[in-house]
């Protein structure tokens, strides 16, 4: 396709995104502590991605980060799922025609965010009926987060919603990948089962640089695994912000 054509052009594509070596192993290349992805996630493929894809800020820094010590933190309500969340779930297909480098059609897309989740397992909605965006801006889930398609949509369309970040077992490896491509929710990895132990509409902060997600509602906290390399780009607003923030590509203004 003509996005990743692009980007093998012009943009030294960093090892984890690298569509060269598809079984290439995450934990190596993100630095990664014990990573876990579900043995039926999807491997690594050419990025789907359009640069006219918007650029999002969706971090709050209480200081000027180093890059090896990021200070991001978030703090809000979670909405709590469980395993094999699927694309389907995310952002059924019918809404695919919606295209993102619209506003218009990028808000739209995040109000059909999770729309997918049967109603008998997930009586509180993620977004209110007659709301866009959702009131929780951090996502809790369990294993192999983001399996099915590959399509780019399901992390937009959580970033459209409000979401900023995921926190989940494991992850089907390509909604990683397009979550740090798109720059739109930071993908983060938790040591214990975080699912089973928060309940939606508790309130949380993660701690990106300690590595930590505090739970204020119970009290307790937990091990959050580094981000590594991915958290850079995604910062910067995904892969071309990326790019021309360290003028590998021109920039817009240019």
């Amino acid at each position: 396709m003509a996005a990743s054509s692009s980007i093998r052009t012009y943009i030294p594509i960093p090892p984890f995104l690298s569509p060269r070596n598809p079984q290439s192993s995450l934990s190596s290349s993100l630095k990664l502590t014990s990573p876990h992805f579900s043995p039926s996630s999807k491997p690594l493929i050419s990025s789907p991605l359009s640069p006219a894809l918007p650029l999002r800020a969706a971090t709050t820094s209480s200081s000027t980060p180093s890059p090896h010590t990021p200070t991001t933190t978030f703090h809000g309500l979670c909405y709590v799922v469980g395993d094999n969340i699927d694309t389907d779930q995310i952002i059924p297909a019918e809404y695919l025609t919606l295209v993102p480098s619209n506003p218009d059609e990028y808000k739209k897309l995040g109000s059909y965010a999770l729309i997918g989740l049967p109603a008998a397992e997930y009586p509180t909605r993620f977004i209110a009926p007659d709301e866009t965006t959702s009131k929780y801006s951090i996502l809790i889930a369990g294993d192999n987060f983001g399996c099915g398609s590959s399509r780019e949509h399901a992390p937009v369309a959580l970033g459209a919603a409000g979401v900023v970040a995921v926190v989940a077992e494991s992850y089907a490896r390509i909604f990683f990948r397009n979550s740090v491509a798109t720059g739109e929710v930071y993908p983060l990895e938790s040591e214990v089962r975080v699912c089973e132990a928060c309940r939606t509409g508790d309130v949380v902060t993660i701690e990106l640089g300690l590595g930590r997600l505090i739970n204020h509602t119970t009290g307790k906290d937990y091990g959050l695994k580094p981000i590594g390399d991915a958290g850079p780009v995604i910062e910067a607003g995904g892969i071309f912000a990326y790019a021309r923030k360290a003028g590998m590509i021109p920039s817009l203004a240019a």
